[in-house]
């Protein structure tokens, strides 16, 4: 029996994700870039969802990032404790907009080494904001991604989510990064789940190590 490619794996899978996702996009509200920056920074160990619901009250309340860079932290503090390590998010919030206001005009930046100079913003954080506010091709990883790349046997099973990323970008053609990062996360998210994945109905079966029969 010949032993599939990960590049044949890739290409059952991009179908696949077209044929279930295929208007996939990010569900994290904003409606200014800043407010994705801070969305974006929050959603750190939680769900979309829970950061949905705190923005909501957040951006509300503070305007603008002036109101931000003088808000009272104890304030945010207290609004976004919901979505856990509260006291470091609240500190990168203030932080964030003290930081764009002084470094860059009030406006988020393109480049990746910049964005990733702001508190609480890394390189998958730094991915997402490119890709969706400046449409600049990239595909972070999330825990969504980085679960359903191994177990479809596209990535190691120790490989950090950095290695994926640059595993992945080479698998998938780049003008296809943006929509096949969003479409990856929701096949996790709703399909391919950590606990009780949809494996029975699953077009990709013989490719998963990880089948749940």
């Amino acid at each position: 029996m010949m032993k599939i490619t990960k590049q044949e794996i890739m290409k059952n899978l991009l179908v696949y994700l077209d044929e279930l996702f295929p208007n996939a996009y990010c569900e994290l509200n904003y409606s200014k870039d800043y407010e994705l920056v801070i969305a974006v920074m929050l959603s750190a160990q939680t769900t979309d969802a829970k950061v949905n619901k705190v923005t909501e009250i957040l951006f509300n309340k503070y305007k603008d990032l002036n109101s931000f860079a003088k808000a009272d932290f104890n304030e945010i503090e207290e609004i976004i404790r919901p979505l856990g390590l509260s006291k470091a998010k609240a500190k990168n919030i203030i932080g964030i907009a003290d930081k764009l206001i002084k470094d860059y005009a009030s406006k988020a930046p393109s480049d990746k080494d910049e964005l990733q100079n702001l508190p609480g913003v890394g390189n998958k954080s730094a991915g997402v904001i490119r890709a969706e506010v400046f449409k600049i091709p990239d595909l972070p990883v999330d825990t969504h991604i980085l679960r359903v790349s191994k177990r479809l046997n596209l990535s190691n099973e120790k490989d950090s989510p950095l290695e994926v990323e640059v595993k992945l970008k080479k698998l998938i053609p780049k003008d296809r990064w943006i929509k096949s990062h969003h479409q990856l996360i929701h096949f996790g998210r709703y399909f391919c789940l950590a606990r009780s994945p949809h494996c029975k109905e699953c077009k990709l079966r013989e490719f998963c190590k990880e089948i749940k029969h």
